[in-house]
């Protein structure tokens, strides 16, 4: 079967590599499907581009990935137009942690045929058998379908265990000298970039969560270490980005794979997503000898009784602790803090601006976004139970208008006073930021004329 993967456009000038579809084009190819990809993100076509193509060219299948956020959602349903407008519409496939808490709103505001809920690697492949050969869907775990006027939801399907089953993503499928391109933390303009999985899941359990798969299913080092290995030979690829959940998921986890890094010469830098439960000196320490400069935290408050209400499984002596020992080493700590979760007021807003102003290194702009309780996530249940949200719809369509902005307010101030907060607090992490990059060309400059520095190449900046 031809079947088309859409990556859509999400504004930026280098996107990063969507691993997602790198996966399900993957497998697609080995049963034997015959995939295309259509990079939207690398040449910003508008939606009538795809229409038009669509036209042009026949499809069997195509389909369209998203997670949840009001930019994804419009652009789904702006994609889904184009798509429904194409004379050859081609059977319409939507997935990712966007349609999977409540396919079937998804489905009626998308006219898709079908939503792949959760992991759909597995579920691709028998939904296509069974589509092609004119059997019933209704056997078909993992997906919710229009049947006529109404909507069916079938069972879950299964986790795949054994995640090093899965083969590698089908790198040559896409544009890798784009892709490379794309600049994560700490990262020179020399560096050649992708985004990696170590694993899938996590074992923790925050309130403002939502993800598809319950637990943590980790890929074996060698797996990893071959990945990384084929992506630096065939595309020389220098720096990886894990973007999984939780590659620090235990101490064991993060000094064993450093290790295999090191032992295999791969001479990479990486960047992860962390836990400051497991920052420990030792740690740390062969971390950043195995090329680890980034570590991304989510610290989200630094007040105890938050913390505990939000289930984060973390204290403010902990996080303390764990971003000094990371500054330590000489590995950057990327400190993610929201506000607006049960608790929250004005003074632990103040601790969070107080925290991010002490500990900030340069590397990253900072700033405090507003918690949103996301379909599927406990946070977004609770919104339900206290009649401040009615269902995926007022989400959508009513609440969740920019993520920078209150979707639900949870704490005791009014909209009005929460806004006003944030732009107190955001004006002076924007003021810090901007001080330290002024003060660094100012430095430049001195050394460029009072100093003769004569290997100034001019003012850059990323």
């Amino acid at each position: 079967m031809r079947v088309l993967l859409v990556i859509y456009d999400n504004g930026s000038f280098i996107h990063y590599f969507p691993i997602g579809m790198g996966y399900v084009a993957a497998v697609l190819r080995d049963n034997e499907h015959e995939v295309t990809i259509y990079n939207q993100d690398q040449h910003h076509y508008p939606e009538e581009h795809l229409t038009k193509y669509l036209d042009k060219n026949k499809f069997d299948v195509i389909g369209v990935s998203t997670i949840g956020g009001y930019y994804q959602y419009r652009k789904l349903l702006s994609i889904s137009k184009a798509v429904n407008k194409s004379k050859n519409r081609p059977l319409f496939i939507i997935g990712g942690h966007g349609p999977t808490p409540d396919p079937e709103y998804f489905l009626k505001k998308t006219q898709a045929d079908i939503v792949v809920m959760g992991e759909g690697e597995n579920t691709i492949i028998d939904l296509l058998a069974k589509w092609s050969n004119k059997e019933s869907l209704d056997k078909v775990s993992g997906i919710a379908y229009r049947e006529g006027d109404k909507v069916k939801i079938n069972e879950p399907r299964p986790l795949i265990e054994d995640i090093d089953s899965i083969p590698f993503p089908a790198y040559d499928l896409f544009p890798m000298e784009y892709y490379r391109l794309f600049q994560s933390a700490n990262s020179n303009m020399t560096d050649f970039n992708i985004t990696m999985l170590s694993g899938r899941g996590c074992k923790f359990k925050c309130n403002f969560c939502y993800r598809m798969d319950e637990g943590l299913r980790l890929r074996s080092n060698e797996s990893i270490v071959d990945e990384i290995k084929l992506l630096k030979n065939k595309y020389s690829i220098n720096r990886v980005a894990f973007w999984d959940e939780l590659l620090i998921s235990s101490k064991e986890r993060a000094v064993s794979l450093s290790e295999d890094f090191l032992k295999q010469d791969l001479n990479i830098k990486w960047s992860c997503n962390g836990r400051l439960n497991y920052a420990d000196p030792e740690v740390l320490k062969i971390m950043k000898k195995a090329g680890c400069d980034f570590i991304n935290y989510g610290i989200e408050a630094v007040d105890d009784q938050v913390l505990k209400n939000m289930q984060k499984a973390l204290t403010v002596d902990i996080i303390t602790k764990g971003i000094e020992a990371t500054l330590k080493e000489g590995i950057s700590p990327g400190l993610n803090i929201i506000f607006g979760n049960i608790g929250d007021n004005l003074d632990t807003l103040n601790k969070g601006v107080e925290f991010l102003l002490k500990y900030d290194d340069g590397a990253q702009l900072r700033t405090i976004r507003p918690v949103t309780p996301y379909p599927g996530s406990p946070l977004y249940y609770l919104a339900i139970e206290k009649g401040l949200l009615k269902d995926c719809a007022d989400f959508y369509e009513n609440k969740h208008v920019n993520s920078d902005l209150l979707t639900v307010n949870f704490t005791e101030l009014t909209d009005e006073e929460f806004h006003n907060a944030l732009f107190k607090a955001n004006q002076r992490l924007l003021d810090n930021y901007f001080k330290s990059k002024y003060n660094f060309f100012v430095t430049q400059s001195k050394e460029l004329y009072c100093d003769k520095n004569v290997g100034f190449r001019g003012f850059r900046h990323k």
